[in-house]
Parts: C-alpha cells; sequence; structure tokens
C-alpha cells in the first residue's frame, strides 16, 4: 500500500478553513479531492452526494437535509445537486463569522464553478486539485502518469485508465453535454491523443469524425474545463504579426495520453516517436501544477514565428522576468538544443530572461548545468524544485 502523500494545498486549505465558512475544491475525477478533505478534517461529517436515493431526498426536502446535517460537513459532488447551494448559502449568511464548516467537492468544474461563484461569492475559498505533481510524489513515471489509482497500483494501471475513460465518457461527458454518439467521441479522444504536443488544427479533427468545427470546439472546452487536456497559447508579447496564433494541445496525464496512444510498456515509450510530446506535455502540466499550488494565476505560452523559431514554453516569472524552458526528453544534452532559447532570449525586448533546457535525469553521470552560454540545464527534479522556491 502507497504511503501517504503530502499535497501542496494542505497548508493552503487549512489557513483558508480558519478565514471562510466554505472551501471549494475541483479538479478531474479522481485526482484525490475527497482524501484529502476526509485526511485534513477527519472530525467533519460526509455525505457523498452520488446515491439516486440521497439526490432525491435533498431535493425533495434541502433545508431538513441540512437540518439533519452535523457540522462542520464535507459534501462530496455538489455538481450533483446545484439546488442545494442557495440553501448552504443562507445558512452561511446567518453565522458568517464561523469559519471551516463547509468544505464542498466537485469533479466537473466548468458548470459547478460558474453556479457556486455566482452562489457563494466571497463567501468561500476556491482550489483546484490536479493528479500527483513532481514535488507531491519524486518517483515520477510518464507510463503511469498522476493519478493516485495508477500510481499506487502500477500493475493494473491500464485496466485502471480504461474504466476511468468509461467512468469519464458515461458519467461526466453525458451529464454536462448532448453528446449523441459517444463512440464519436471515443474516436475524438484517441485522434487528440495522436495529436498531443501540436498546434490545434479544428478541422483536422471535424473532416475525419465527420462532425462540425463548432461540435469540436465544444468537445474541447468540455476537456478542458475538466483538465484533462491544456490548451496552451502562443505568447506574442512585443512581437511582431509573424507569430504564429494557434494552440498547442496536450492532454494533461501523460499516463493517460500513454494509454489512449496505446503505449502499454517502459520499453515502448522510450522507443516510441510520442516520446518527446509526451514528456513535453508532462512539462507544461507540472508547470501549471505548481502555479496552481502556489496559489498563483496559470499562465503558461509556447512561442513559435513563421521563420520556424520555436521554444516549447515561455513562464511570465517575478520582477517581469520571462522564464524560457524547452523540455527534452533526451538524458544527453548538447550545445545544439540551445540555440532557439539564445534566438529567443536577444529578441525580447525590454526583460530580462533566463533560459532553461528541462530533461530527464541520466541514469549515471553528471549532466552539464551549462548547456551553452546565457542556456541552463536541469532535471525535472531540480527544475520544479527550483522553480516552486
Amino acid at each position: 500500500m502507497m504511503k501517504y502523500v503530502m499535497r501542496q494545498l494542505e497548508k493552503p486549505l487549512l489557513a483558508a478553513c480558519r478565514r471562510f465558512p466554505a472551501c471549494i475544491l475541483t479538479g478531474p475525477r479522481r485526482a484525490g479531492k475527497t482524501f484529502l478533505l476526509r485526511h485534513l478534517f477527519a472530525k467533519a461529517s460526509y455525505v457523498l452526494l452520488e446515491a439516486p436515493d440521497t439526490i432525491a431526498r435533498i431535493r425533495a426536502d434541502p433545508r431538513g437535509f441540512l437540518d439533519d446535517l452535523e457540522l462542520p460537513a464535507i459534501l462530496d459532488e455538489i455538481q450533483n445537486v446545484p439546488e442545494l447551494v442557495p440553501h448552504i448559502r443562507e445558512r452561511i449568511d446567518r453565522e458568517p463569522a464561523k469559519s471551516g464548516r463547509w468544505f464542498l467537492t466537485g469533479s466537473q468544474e466548468a458548470p459547478l464553478m460558474q453556479h457556486l461563484n455566482e452562489s457563494l461569492a466571497g463567501r468561500a475559498a476556491v482550489f483546484q486539485l490536479p493528479p500527483f505533481s513532481v514535488l507531491e510524489y519524486p518517483r515520477w513515471n510518464l507510463l503511469l502518469g498522476g493519478y493516485p489509482e495508477a500510481v499506487a497500483h502500477p500493475k493494473s494501471a491500464p485496466l485502471w485508465f480504461s474504466s476511468y475513460l468509461q467512468t469519464y465518457l458515461e458519467r461526466d461527458i453525458r451529464s454536462l453535454t448532448s453528446i449523441r454518439e459517444l463512440p464519436t467521441f471515443r474516436r475524438f479522444l484517441s485522434l487528440l491523443a495522436a495529436r498531443h504536443g501540436q498546434m490545434l488544427n479544428k478541422t483536422d479533427f471535424a473532416g475525419p469524425l465527420g462532425v462540425s468545427v463548432p461540435t469540436v470546439t465544444e468537445w474541447l472546452n468540455l476537456l478542458e474545463a475538466t483538465f484533462q487536456i491544456l490548451l496552451i497559447p502562443p505568447y506574442f508579447e512585443n512581437f511582431s504579426k509573424r507569430i504564429v496564433k494557434s494552440p498547442k494541445i496536450y492532454w494533461s496525464d501523460p499516463g493517460l495520453a500513454c494509454h489512449l496512444i496505446g503505449i502499454e510498456s517502459q520499453k515502448m515509450l522510450d522507443k516510441s516517436p510520442f516520446l518527446g510530446g509526451i514528456f513535453e506535455g508532462f512539462v507544461a502540466a507540472e508547470i501549471i501544477k505548481s502555479q496552481i499550488g502556489a496559489g498563483k494565476r496559470r499562465e503558461l505560452y509556447y512561442f513559435r514565428d513563421r521563420t520556424g523559431l520555436e521554444v516549447d514554453f515561455v513562464v511570465p516569472g517575478r520582477n517581469g522576468e520571462l522564464l524560457l524552458v524547452e523540455a527534452k526528453a533526451s538524458r544527453t544534452l548538447d550545445p545544439g538544443m540551445g540555440r532557439p532559447l539564445e534566438q529567443l532570449a536577444a529578441a525580447v525586448k525590454g526583460r530580462p530572461t533566463r533560459s532553461i533546457i528541462v530533461h530527464r535525469k541520466p541514469k549515471s553521470g553528471v549532466t552539464l548545468r551549462a548547456v551553452s552560454p546565457g542556456v541552463e540545464a536541469w532535471s525535472v527534479e531540480e527544475f520544479f524544485g527550483m522553480i516552486d522556491t
């Protein structure tokens, strides 16, 4: 059994419960939201809002349900009964000085947040919990990704990913949108995995699937809202019109991406043409996780112009600094890998820059810290330990 993994959100959550009457924890299904809350607030009562009889009882008598509830309380999957939220707000407003009484979770972030932001504005602290990050679980593995159950049971990870996708399709997708043809949507997911790390062209999906571009847009928005994919926009500040303007697309969990592509072993992954893109997406997701964990705004871009100059990621940092990042799955580095970073750094006007290559740690030996003049090299573990401090 895997030891308890401390999450980055623990301290912010504990601090917020002393200041706010309610805390809202969102994020993808099976990221560990319930486990985290029940670990931190072990004495709180707990109700899972999924059973049909529980939902029916709440809809028939929401006030009666809350009257019988012992506070503090964890209400899990609150999006299933949004009609309960106004009654919670009413009780908060009666005793606004009492903090740490309501803990609400939801997997379906977009509709949940829209409703809760309107109803509990100023009354609740809002957090998002992604799957495990490198800082939380240093024994990371691209093939397994960061979902706690896949990490805890590596041998059954393929079955877990299949079940996860089925649950996501049958429960979340159908409740969020009117997708008539689930087989077509499944094909869309596989096609999306094959485009992992590439620039987004919606017509490339619409044609083969026989759906419209607006339908593809709706599906992409849905996947992004539920933290299944990342759409990374281009960085164009202070640059000319020659900048490419399409976003790049990544699956947010490398294990799920590998499963969708059909990569079943580390040997297959090491030989796969998708290795570079999967590692790149992993670094993108980890940057966003580090921003979420630090309570910062999500800010991540890539750069590409029409002359072919491309840098994987541009991250706004402290005091106006731009962090320019290349993600390399290789364990061996050479000076040529730093040239795009050098060129972009030279083109940036009016802002300090720092250029870094993030790579997989060599199994033995020491990696050069300086790849070329002005370009540093950091392993994944070193890089995320650095930007977290």
